[in-house]
Formats: structure tokens, C-alpha cells, sequence
């Protein structure tokens, strides 16, 4: 199920990227900044084009089976934010964060 894990930024950029098993993490890396891409020109030809609103959708992005595994990410995610020694906008390097990710991913494999 959940092989790689990224967080991506406001900007477009992966702020955490994290994959199991660890041999495979450049492949992940390289699949984490091709979906970056593809994002960034769907919102590009927005501004450049009228474009028809539906062409935006990307799909489902996670199985609706897996919602409390996206709630428990999502909870770990705003404690990393609500942390008043967070700077937003840097890699996320939450010792908390990463074990959560660690324990998710490891429970599903």
C-alpha cells in the first residue's frame, strides 16, 4: 500500500519525502518531482488559457479505505506546523513526525 510518503509545500516543492524500502528511494524521489511537475504545468496553463475547470482534477489521490491512515498524517502534519519552533517552508525534521510516518508504513507492509 503507502510505499513513499511526501509532504509538498504551498510553492510546489517536497518539504518531507520519505520511502520503504529504501533501495527503491530515487525512484520515489524521481516520481515525487514528475507529479510536482504535471501539477505545476496544470496550474500554468490555467493562468495562460481559459481552461475547462474539470481538466484540473487530478483523480482520487489515496483510496477511500485508506482515510484514517490520510487523518493520522494529516494530525501528525499539524503538529509539526502548530510548533511554535517551526519555520514554515523548511524540510520538516520532526523526530515525532518521522516515527509516526515510520510506524504507518511499516504497518502496512
Amino acid at each position: 500500500m503507502a510505499v513513499c510518503v511526501a509532504v509538498i509545500a504551498k510553492e510546489n516543492y517536497p518539504l518531507y519525502i520519505r520511502s520503504v524500502p529504501t533501495e527503491n528511494e530515487l525512484k520515489f524521489h524521481y516520481m515525487v518531482h514528475t507529479s510536482l511537475d504535471v501539477v505545476d504545468e496544470k496550474i500554468s496553463a490555467m493562468g495562460k488559457a481559459l481552461v475547462d475547470q474539470r481538466e484540473l482534477y487530478l483523480g482520487l489521490l489515496y483510496p477511500t479505505e485508506d482515510y484514517k491512515m490520510f487523518r493520522k498524517l494529516h494530525s501528525s502534519y499539524t503538529d509539526v506546523m502548530c510548533n511554535p519552533f517551526y519555520n514554515p517552508g523548511d524540510c520538516i525534521q520532526s523526530r515525532a513526525f518521522d516515527s509516526m510516518v515510520t510506524s504507518m508504513m511499516i504497518q502496512v507492509c
